[in-house]
């Protein structure tokens, strides 16, 4: 039988012979699918080199499938039962028949031949796919499964019921290791997981936490910066979801007192995730941290990022400047890489050669050589900055400078005609030229090389869907230093709360900005080794908007609350 991969050459073929596209055309295809994970016909429709009619009859007519019409079809309920709406969600699929124990199943991407086999071993039947249009079972689904999916409570209560106590044994320590790779393959496992990764992508969680304690196994979710606890599970199935998650990382199951480190890449909801796995010995069990790097949620457009008109002009300016350093500095978590793949995507055309250095590589872009950094073989930052100087690069990106030697290769390359962007961890922008002195930098180099220092904060966006205004308290005005005279003529805005915004008020995240270009007046307090404050005070006499006032006009334009801003900004 023809693999996945074979079968994909062999429909090219057969479009190829039909005269539907070309042989580079196919090849284009091929490579953009490997990236993004996208069915091979989705990305020959995306690219406009056929229409998604012609791929359908190509496809009926290579492998004998029946196209179906979704919107003409009333599909019984006994049928819709035999696929949990999980499971329809996350393998985008609807049942259409039932009979002599086979399942007719719809599915967009007949040529992967693994969701087939894992229906075939979640479900328990013999599958018939059959051939529909993408959006027509995106509709089928939202019509025929109204409950968006399956409960964790369901799924546990599934556990319950199929497995005893005895199987999930809480003993960690004595625990065969035979029964911990029987449980990472045991269905009701499998689903679990592939529910928790469904529902992190549909909340557009960033992260998924499983920490062992010693009564209850807990799963939370990190959705805007803030970790969102799910129902604890059971402490008897941690061992069989830490295992089947380390599995399909092809992590060592064996192995629960050393760290590890894995990568797990899925096509959910049509969409490729990149997850990155950790895992931690603890007292009771091992840590796991998921961290979901969904292209199809992150936006790598600056237009996008939520900037204030007045910011992004000066971003796009900076990204045209020939060389110099561009820094964009914040804690951990505070979307500095996505700034700085968004300017990188701006810029990203036939005419320059752009090069990254990064730990991790978290999103790869068309058209961009990236470099993982691995220190087991001595690949670092420094060593490869030195390397790809020779590679003629326009704009490298150094994914972050952690020691002197790095900063230093950096500031080479600026002065020898390179537009480098990185990232480093300081409070503000003023207090961002004290740490590369701190570092051991001269401050001639600072003033010859570095262009802009880009403090940033990420704020909760209010929930557009419960958005009311509302006065807000004297404390928090108070706090912020507030006076009556600057809040005059200006309204104040928060979330209600509604089934959009998981009742929390907010929906999304927005970034805030402080952006100080380096001047000559500045350069000359670098010079003299002037104070953090003194160089802050400059910077916003020559027009730089702090991080408060950004936030304040996030406020005033209704896009976030008073308490995000006070919350991101009071350590300042």
């Amino acid at each position: 039988m023809a693999t996945q991969e074979e079968k994909k050459i062999l429909f090219g073929q057969i479009l190829l012979e039909k005269k539907l596209i070309t042989e580079e055309q196919i090849k284009d295809a091929l490579d953009i699918q490997e990236i993004n994970g996208k069915a091979l016909g989705d990305v020959l429709v995306d690219l406009e080199y056929t229409t998604s009619d012609l791929i359908m009859k190509a496809l009926s007519e290579y492998l004998g499938m029946e196209i179906v019409s979704l919107a003409d079809i009333n599909i019984n309920q006994e049928v819709l039962d035999k696929i949990p709406p999980s499971i329809a969600n996350l393998y985008r699929i609807i049942p259409i028949g039932f009979e002599n124990s086979t399942l007719t199943v719809a599915q967009q991407d007949p040529l992967d031949i693994q969701q087939i086999d894992d229906l075939r071993f979640l479900l328990k039947h013999d599958i018939k796919p059959a051939l529909a249009e993408r959006e027509e079972i995106a509709n089928a689904i939202d019509r025929c499964y109204p409950k968006t999916n399956e409960s964790v409570d369901e799924i546990l209560d599934k556990f319950q019921h199929n497995f005893s106590a005895t199987h999930y044994s809480s003993d960690r320590e004595t625990i065969e290791m035979e029964h911990v790779k029987g449980m990472s393959k045991d269905t009701p496992v499998k689903s679990f997981v592939n529910l928790i990764l469904l529902q992190a992508v549909m909340v557009k969680a960033s992260d998924i936490h499983f920490e062992s304690f010693e009564n209850e196994f807990r799963i939370r979710y990190r959705v805007d910066g803030v970790l969102r606890e799910k129902i604890p599970v059971p402490v008897l199935f941690a061992n069989g979801i830490v295992s089947r998650i380390k599995v399909m990382a092809n992590m060592d199951i064996a192995e629960r007192r050393l760290p590890q480190d894995g990568r797990i890449l899925l096509t959910i909801r049509g969409n490729s995730v990149d997850i990155r796995i950790s895992t931690l010995p603890t007292n009771y069990g091992e840590s796991v941290v998921m961290r979901i790097l969904d292209k199809s949620s992150v936006s790598l457009d600056l237009v996008r990022l939520g900037m204030v008109p007045e910011n992004l002009k000066t971003i796009k300016n900076l990204m045209r400047k020939p060389n110099g350093i561009i820094l964009v500095t914040g804690p951990t978590g505070s979307g500095k890489t996505t700034t700085l793949y968004a300017c990188l995507n701006h810029v990203n055309v036939t005419g320059l050669k752009i090069i990254t250095i990064e730990d991790p590589v978290e999103y790869e872009i068309d058209g961009i050589m990236q470099i993982q950094v691995n220190p087991e073989t001595d690949v670092t930052f420094a060593k490869c900055l030195r390397s790809i100087l020779r590679q003629d690069p326009d704009i490298i990106l150094v994914g972050e400078i952690r020691d002197l030697e790095t900063l230093e290769i950096a500031i080479q390359a600026s002065l020898t005609g390179h537009l480098v962007l990185s990232t480093l961890h300081t409070n503000d922008a003023p207090s961002t030229i004290t740490r590369l002195v701190n570092m051991g930098l001269k401050p001639y180099l600072i003033t010859a090389s570095l262009a802009a220092v880009i403090s940033q904060r990420l704020v909760k966006k209010i929930c557009p869907e419960c958005r009311e205004e509302y006065t807000p308290d004297k404390d928090i005005i108070n706090e912020l230093n507030l006076q009556d005279y600057e809040l005059q003529d200006k309204h104040f805005y928060k979330g209600r709360g509604c089934s959009s915004c998981n009742r929390t008020g907010y929906k999304g995240r927005m970034s805030i900005l402080e952006i100080m270009q380096i001047t000559e007046d500045i350069c000359s307090h670098i010079i003299k080794q002037s104070s953090t404050e003194t160089l802050g005070e400059i910077a916003r006499n020559n027009g730089m908007q702090t991080l408060l006032e950004s936030g304040l006009s996030a406020v005033y334009t209704g896009l976030t609350t008073l308490e995000e801003v006070e919350r991101e900004t009071s350590i300042n």
